[in-house]
């Protein structure tokens, strides 16, 4: 699912849906979601809440003539035309028809999704009593960014046994520390993605291919690292930064941060880990042990 910026609703009896707008990949797009009922969108309009300067409209039975947002008339900055009113032979199978659980697609044509503080709605062969809408709609949700997770030390691992003993690979932390060799750069924000790109760009003599395993860790409050949670490689290895990516997103998605889902060993059969004894005594004698063994190059 997309990380949507601002997320526009519209309800009326027969009718209810949602404009959820997003940038991919250079593109500003509209998902434009019906929960109840169906219509045809024959054009949307968009602005921003100053309502000066002439109004976009466009010709015909796509015009959004009359509209009005708290009693004032409202200037629209723009507007795309979709379709032509009318389901003709395609009936419901029309490309511009939406009915509940479908979602329409849209690029606007915009710089930035800041233009946009009001979005309309023409549609046609509507499952209200009018049978059509100009519908307007303002005060977007705005979804907070998710809170990236942090960790202050991930292994990268080369040469993991069936018991999941680590015994090559490669230690990194989120700042210099006694013992390590290999540390983020100052304000380098701890996330997983940071340290990936550090392992591939500034570790010489390993790669993505040869990762076996990699382990996320804490520093518990006297000093020894103690494991979260791990992600093992497929099959055959993983191929690229984004496969080890996905695999980590899928992690997070299950819970692996989650104390709840750990303890009830439904993410360890999911991620086919390993069984561990987690206590602080076999944590230190573990990571003493990993980073004896492990060339620290």
């Amino acid at each position: 699912m997309p990380d949507y910026s601002k997320i526009f609703t519209y309800e009326v009896e027969g009718l209810s849906y949602t404009v959820s707008l997003y940038e991919q990949d250079g593109a500003f797009l509209a998902d434009i979601s019906v929960l109840e009922g169906g219509m045809d969108v024959n054009a949307l309009y968009f602005g921003d809440d100053e309502f000066s300067g002439e109004s976009v409209s466009l010709d015909g039975p796509l015009n959004m003539n009359g509209t009005r947002l708290d009693g004032e008339k409202i200037q629209w900055d723009d507007a795309e035309a979709l379709s032509d009113p009318g389901l003709g032979p395609e009936g419901e199978d029309k490309e511009t028809y939406v009915s509940e659980g479908d979602t329409l697609t849209v690029e606007l044509d915009i710089a930035s999704l800041d233009e946009i503080d009001v979005f309309g709605i023409r549609a046609t062969s509507t499952t209200t009593e009018s049978g059509s809408i100009k519908a307007v709609s303002d005060d977007p949700e705005e979804p907070e960014e998710p809170i990236e997770p942090t960790f202050e030390k991930v292994l990268f691992g080369t040469d993991v046994s069936d018991s999941g003993e680590v015994f090559d690979g490669v230690f990194i932390v989120d700042e210099p520390r006694e013992g390590y060799e290999y540390s983020l750069p100052e304000g380098e924000e701890p996330t997983f993605e940071n340290y990936l790109t550090y392992y591939e760009e500034e570790v010489d003599g390993y790669d993505i291919p040869s990762l076996d395993s990699i382990v996320f860790y804490s520093f518990h409050e006297d000093g020894y690292p103690v494991e979260q949670f791990r992600i093992d490689a497929p099959e055959g290895g993983f191929q690229s930064a984004d496969e080890v990516l996905e695999a980590y997103d899928a992690a997070i998605e299950a819970g692996a941060l989650d104390p709840e889902e750990v303890a009830s060993g439904d993410l360890i059969a999911a991620l086919s880990l390993g069984e561990e004894d987690d206590t602080p005594e076999d944590v230190v004698e573990a990571g003493d042990e990993a980073e004896d063994d492990l060339e620290m190059i």
